[in-house]
């Protein structure tokens, strides 16, 4: 479908992180924007308020008449995380209408433009964000598909006047093999989605096919270490093509030295906490800096950069409690969040809630998972959020506790957590996870600053 020719779109998810960014930019372009979800969030209350029409109702009765009919200059947009039978989806299909997948769409939008693609089991939303930040900081500008919220922004959709789009380019599904990079990167490659790819083979097989996607004369980045033969290679404290040195910790900030084969800036300042963001920053800047930005300005953005909701975002730091929220929900992105906060808080017991998410990732991961949440000082932990899948047999948050070795760790609803925060008040507390925990943020921040 051509992109001129789009003049409604219906989104069958819009809740989505994915989804709302183009939903926002669809509306940006002056089409009409209408869709569905399961149920209201923070984020489809704001879609409403920009204009956008939602029902919460998977019933036909519940589309407006120009979604009724097939028409040329309508799509339909959905996610693969819409259920089988949902009503809606399945009537636009026997109606025969154009339905894309958001990764196709995001292959529509940025073909004949400059494209920035992130890729990676984790790291690529951070990542992403970055870029997009520098872009739009130095004044240099891009049109921005975000996993998360960018908290300078308070948006995961950035639009700019150039012909530059940055994207977070998902493996899920191979949904990023519609995407065809100037610039490209790959921040991770560890075994997930194994319910879609069966071993990690087959997902490195994926990304293989994303780096043989790039355009002629593109540029990839291949952070150090990962399977690949091809690219630029990127670290932190590693001798590869592009680094990042003499990190340490000042008043709070990480700082850092940054090279690569003509260029160094030395003393960048991060709020980013953490070697694993001082890598997502280190491939950031060297996009950039491809782009012709200076170093100067470079540097001045990065210290700006204020983060990414639910990317390690600090909810309550005051003399009595720091409390953090964090999205990771994979063993290596539990580890990389534990590491950053005992580097800030060596001395200070650590409180971890964590909700584990999917039934088949719990399976898969159990052993990673059960050594790396040992690691931290108290384990309050919540039942598996299901998202996308029915229950697996025998595969349960119980099933997952038995294999700890941490003394003090228990399984809690979200009202024991709140009654457990209430009387303990622990001083250093984490959130983990990418379910619904991010429901119990505001209540604990309530408890914690006694409002």
């Amino acid at each position: 479908m051509e992109l001129e020719l789009i003049k409604r779109v219906y989104f069958v998810g819009v809740g989505g992180i994915g989804m709302s960014a183009l939903a926002r930019y669809f509306k940006k372009r002056g089409c009409q924007v209408s869709g569905y979800d399961k149920t209201r969030t923070v984020l489809t209350s704001v879609l409403e308020e920009e204009g956008i029409l939602i029902t919460y109702t998977d019933a036909l009765a519940s589309l407006q008449e120009e979604y009724l009919v097939k028409n040329e200059e309508t799509l339909v947009v959905y996610t693969p995380a819409i259920p089988k039978d949902s009503i809606l989806l399945n009537y636009f299909r026997d109606q025969g209408f154009d339905l894309q997948k958001r990764s196709q769409v995001l292959g529509i939008i940025s073909k004949g433009q400059f494209c920035i693609a992130v890729a990676g089991t984790h790291g690529k939303t951070t990542t992403s964000t970055i870029i997009a930040h520098i872009l739009t900081d130095t004044g240099y500008g891009c049109t921005a598909f975000l996993g998360g919220i960018a908290t300078n922004y308070a948006s995961n959709f950035l639009i700019g006047d150039n012909d530059v789009v940055v994207v977070e380019a998902d493996e899920y599904d191979r949904s990023f093999l519609t995407l065809h990079p100037d610039i490209a990167v790959i921040t991770s490659m560890d075994a997930d989605h194994l319910d879609i790819y069966g071993d990690a083979a087959q997902l490195h097989e994926s990304f293989y096919l994303f780096a043989g996607q790039l355009k002629e004369g593109g540029t990839l980045f291949v952070k150090q270490g990962l399977p690949m033969t091809a690219g630029i290679t990127y670290s932190a404290g590693m001798n590869s093509m592009v680094q990042s040195g003499n990190i340490r910790v000042e008043n709070g900030d990480f700082v850092f030295d940054y090279t690569d084969a003509g260029v160094t800036i030395t003393d960048i300042k991060s709020m980013l906490p953490g070697k694993h963001n001082v890598e997502n920053t280190t491939v950031a800047i060297a996009a950039a800096l491809r782009l012709g930005i200076s170093p100067e300005k470079v540097k001045a953005a990065v210290a700006s950069f204020r983060g990414v909701k639910r990317r390690f975002e600090y909810i309550v730091r005051d003399e009595k409690h720091i409390y953090i929220d964090d999205y990771a929900h994979h063993p290596e992105e539990l580890r990389a969040c534990f590491h950053a906060v005992r580097q800030l808080y060596p001395e200070t017991k650590l409180t971890v809630v964590f909700q584990p998410h999917l039934f088949s990732r719990t399976k898969d991961f159990a052993a990673e998972f059960a050594k790396v949440l040992s690691t931290v000082d108290e384990l309050l932990l919540l039942d598996i959020y299901p998202a996308r899948e029915l229950p697996l047999e025998g595969i349960t948050s119980a099933w997952l506790l038995d294999q700890m070795s941490l003394a003090e760790c228990a399984i809690y609803t979200k009202d024991e957590v709140l009654g457990y925060v209430t009387e303990m008040q622990p001083e250093l507390l984490l959130t983990v996870g990418a379910g619904d925990i991010d429901t119990l943020i505001q209540p604990l921040k309530n408890i914690l600053t006694h409002v």
